[in-house]
């Protein structure tokens, strides 16, 4: 297990890109699953729906959204729904329903914020994880602005998901993340974050019961409560990104987006080398989809670097 008093800035930057990819791949094959009982939890990335190591749609959304960064910083939210379209026109074998509803109308040449106002509307209780999962390169391409990086985390969430408790987990996120980064502890970091942002009540309470949850409480559904509680949970109750990951995947039901992230906190607060180093060797994914280009570890640590603007 790493010494995170060890770690440098640039070692958590890289571990939040190669964390939140691999709890994705960790994730992937125990997706719809019932949670894993205690005494035979999935240690390793294994196939499923694809390779063992994969990455889903939650990475390839959060790849189109730092390549969005890369291009206009702060967020060009108009730049940022054509990236999204392009990649839905690819045809992604893993789309939630609700960002396609969204996404199916600004391809047809509605405005991002018409189409996710118009799916708010008809579906007014919906709060899904479809862009918290996505979150993580917000907080890299801010570090060092925290007030630029909770606006850019709310506005990428309402390219799609405008309901107050998605922008507010986004924020959350990011605020966590930054706490991390600068080596705060998984308690304090919390605890910051929870002055930083204005939570809804219902979302609220969620985070702050999150630590005190039992493993058999967590429900882990798309709904975006049960997310960010189960990342929360994860990651407050363990010690090592290892031990944060394997709890969070082996909670089934939406495991790869939970696993998301909590990988992309865990490894802003353990950095690249808490990761183990079998998870890192397997990470894989098409990028762009239909490109024929595969994605490993080093093409996300490269990312980290030109998103946070550190190099080696």
């Amino acid at each position: 297990m790493t010494d995170r008093a060890s770690t440098t800035l640039q070692d958590r930057i890289r571990g939040v890109a190669v964390g939140a990819a691999i709890g994705d791949a960790l994730g992937m094959p125990l997706e719809f699953r019932r949670a894993t009982p205690n005494e035979q939890l999935v240690r390793d990335l294994l196939p499923g729906r694809l390779p063992a190591g994969s990455f889903t749609d939650d990475t390839e959304m959060a790849l189109a959204l730092a390549e969005s960064l890369l291009a206009r910083k702060p967020l060009n939210p108009d730049d940022l729904a054509q990236r999204f379209v392009q990649w839905y026109r690819q045809g992604p074998p893993d789309v939630g329903l609700y960002t396609s509803s969204v996404l199916s109308r600004i391809a047809a040449g509605v405005s991002w914020d018409q189409s996710a106002n118009e799916a708010q509307q008809q579906r007014p209780e919906s709060a899904g994880n479809g862009s918290l999962m996505r979150n993580w390169p917000v907080a890299l391409a801010h570090w060092k602005n925290p007030i630029e990086c909770l606006a850019d985390s709310v506005l990428q969430s309402r390219v799609t998901h405008a309901h107050s408790e998605c922008t507010a987990a986004c924020a959350f996120e990011s605020a966590m993340i930054l706490s991390l980064l600068k080596g705060e502890t998984t308690a304090d970091a919390l605890n910051q974050a929870r002055l930083q942002v204005a939570l809804p009540p219902g979302l609220a309470a969620f985070v702050d019961e999150a630590p005190h949850r039992k493993r058999e409480e967590l429900r882990n559904s798309g709904w975006v409560r049960h997310t960010l509680e189960s990342a929360i949970w994860a990651l407050l109750t363990t010690s090592s990104f290892e031990e944060a990951a394997i709890q969070a995947a082996n909670l089934g039901a939406d495991a790869d987006t939970s696993a998301t992230v909590l990988g992309a906190m865990a490894g802003a607060a353990y950095g690249l080398s808490g990761i183990p180093q079998r998870w890192v060797n397997m990470l894989r994914g098409e990028w762009p989809l239909g490109s024929g280009k595969i994605l490993v570890a080093d093409d996300f640590i490269t990312l980290a670097e030109k998103l946070s603007g550190l190099t080696v």
